[in-house]
Order: structure tokens, then sequence, then C-alpha cells
């Protein structure tokens, strides 16, 4: 440690320092001051955009319930174009649609379309559910599976052993279905779903 004499050692000591640090404190003081306003901004432009992404979501799925063309073509534009989680719920609700106009490979395209788009787990899980099931209707049962395949949240455990044995049934695979619903009834089922999966066992030996 260096050691000074009097005040005015030390007045130089520090006019010697600043005369060789100065221009890298300098800098270092821009940098600082110009990181905290880029942060500022970047925020400030985060929520601006969920602010505008969200109303474009509520713009687009109230407009569907006009039942009139271009608000369909609207959302779909919206749910194509917006690779996040309102383009993820924009999906959902063009999904439902077709399904209740039985167009399940609409359907299915959109769900896919929702699941690339979303970032969240459970969110994901939620579609990956609703896609199995309408690839169940469509007959896609190795799709289906496939696609439950993917859910690994907890919670959801007794449900995909639910739609697993719904499958396997359809593909005349008693012995499969059993199995998955006994697993079901078994896991973290509710009383309700727990019972329900006792009784479709129940029905395989009729």
């Amino acid at each position: 440690m260096e050691m000074y004499n009097n005040d005015n050692d030390q007045v130089d000591a520090l006019k010697r320092f600043f005369a060789e640090n100065g221009k890298a404190l300098a800098v270092g003081v821009i940098l600082g001051i110009g990181a905290l306003v880029g942060w500022r901004y970047w925020t400030s432009h985060q929520l601006n955009t969920a602010r505008e992404s969200s109303q474009a979501y509520e713009n687009a799925v109230s407009s569907l319930s006009s039942g009139k063309p271009e608000a369909l073509a609207g959302a779909e534009k919206f749910a194509a174009e917006s690779k996040n989680t309102y383009g993820a719920f924009a999906s959902l609700e063009l999904a439902q649609q077709y399904v209740d106009k039985n167009e399940l490979d609409k359907a299915e395209k959109q769900l896919n379309q929702g699941l690339a788009a979303a970032s969240d787990e459970n969110l994901k899980s939620v579609i990956s559910m609703r896609l199995a099931r309408i690839q169940l209707q469509m007959k896609q049962q190795d799709a289906a599976l496939k696609t439950i395949e993917s859910i690994k949240g907890e919670g959801w455990t007794a449900i995909v052993a639910d739609l697993r044995g719904e499958i396997l049934l359809s593909k005349g695979d008693k012995q499969g279905a059993r199995a998955a619903w006994e697993a079901g009834a078994k896991s973290d089922a509710s009383p309700a779903l727990s019972e329900m999966m006792r009784m479709k066992i129940n029905n395989l030996s009729i």
C-alpha cells in the first residue's frame, strides 16, 4: 500500500490515478449508463409488445363469435404470425371452432401450430391432450400415442393414462387398455376419474 506523508501527497496520487485511468473510468461510466438505458428501453419495449399482443389476441378471438369468414381469416393470420403464448391460445380457439364444424384436419393443423408457438409446459400439455383426442377421432391412434408421450408434467399422469387406455382400446388392445387404466387409477387421479377408469376396466370383461 502506498504511504502518504500529507494531504498534498494524497491529492497528487489521486491526480496521477485519474491521469492514468481517467479514460477507462469515463468509458466504464458511459457503458454503465448505456446498459441502464438499454435495459430500461428493452423492458419498456417488452411491456409494450406484450400489451399489443394481448390486445390483438382479444380482438382476433372476440371477432370469431361473429361467424364471419373475414373474422376467421383474421384469427388464423394472427395465430400464424404470433410465435408466442397469445398465438398458441388463438390456435386453441381456432381448433375448437373447427372441431365444432367437424373439420378435424384443420383443428389438428391449428393445434400443431399452437404447440410450436407455446413455451409454457402446462400449456403444451393442454394442447397435446386436445391434439391427441382429435387424432383419436381421426383414427390416427399411433399419432395420438406419440403425442401423449410428450406430456410429462405433474398432475397429468392419470389423465394421460385414461386417454392412453381409450386409444389402445380403439386399436383392439384390451390388455393394453386395462394396464393403462389400472395404472391411472392407482396414480394421482381424482376420485371421480379413478372411479371412471375402474368402470372402464369392469366393462372390458363384459
